[in-house]
């Protein structure tokens, strides 16, 4: 019973602002900016504070390993569901965080029409390479002149498992080689426990989605020094993944 009030609960939170996104977007970028800013950063928080006061599922953003980030930095994470997006927005800001996102997230009538206002990375889903490229440069120059948080998923996709996919290079490198930024290798988890609606009912109840930076690197300067990032990034992201399940067998 208490599953089904927080699902409604939540659509309580999402549905008006949805609504309204719909309705300006049409007609007013800046219209749809100001409904997009409430989103990411008050409905980013409303989300979780439901599901903590009604199924006690805590949002855990580690706060101390904030302190090492610099100013400004991209954002390698893994990668479980759609609500990534709500966490990050929530651990580093609505206002700064952008994310380098499939197209397809369009079709999905709030994340889409949010995305495409604020300015993030929509990746075409079909066609050539090159394409994607150009979209990775254009939104590199415009994180460097609005001083946001880039925020890349090297796996591509969702792991539906919880479990590690391989890390991919090319949107990666594109990113970095454009902003010459230094990079925050982040850890996730909770968000494949609920990331269907069969799944939220079940797994809900005093569980927990998890955020963690874990280390700083510096801005690469050629090929070989993001390659390391990226292997040294996904062994750092699978360690830390079985320290907390470990404490999750534990509990």
């Amino acid at each position: 019973m208490f599953s089904l009030i927080t699902v409604l609960c939540e659509f309580g939170v999402l549905l008006p602002p949805t609504l309204l996104l719909c309705i300006v977007y049409p007609f007013s970028r800046k219209a749809a900016v100001a409904v997009s800013n409430y989103i990411t950063c008050t409905c980013a928080r409303l989300v979780f504070a439901v599901v903590k006061m009604y199924r006690n599922f805590n949002f855990i953003g580690d706060g101390e390993s904030k302190k090492m980030l610099p100013e400004q930095f991209i954002v390698i994470s893994n990668h479980q569901s759609l609500l990534d997006i709500v966490a990050y927005l929530k651990y580093f800001g609505g206002l700064r965080a952008r994310f380098v996102a499939k197209d397809n997230l369009a079709k999905v009538p709030m994340v889409g029409k949010m995305l495409k206002s604020q300015q993030h990375c929509m990746i075409p889903r079909k066609g050539s390479p090159s394409v994607a490229m150009k979209s990775i440069d254009r939104f590199a120059v415009s994180v460097l002149e609005k001083n946001r948080i880039p925020v890349i998923f090297p796996e591509g996709t969702r792991s539906r498992d919880g479990n590690l996919n391989p890390f991919y290079s090319a949107g990666f490198r594109r990113l970095s080689a454009g902003t010459k930024l230094p990079v925050a290798v982040c850890a996730l988890d909770g968000g494949w426990k609920i990331s269907k609606i069969d799944s939220i009912l079940r797994n809900l109840k005093r569980g927990a989605y998890r955020v963690k930076v874990l280390k700083v690197y510096d801005a690469p300067k050629d090929k070989e020094s993001e390659k390391l990032i990226l292997e040294e990034s996904r062994e750092l992201i699978q360690k830390q993944l079985d320290q907390w399940r470990k404490l999750d067998e534990i509990q």
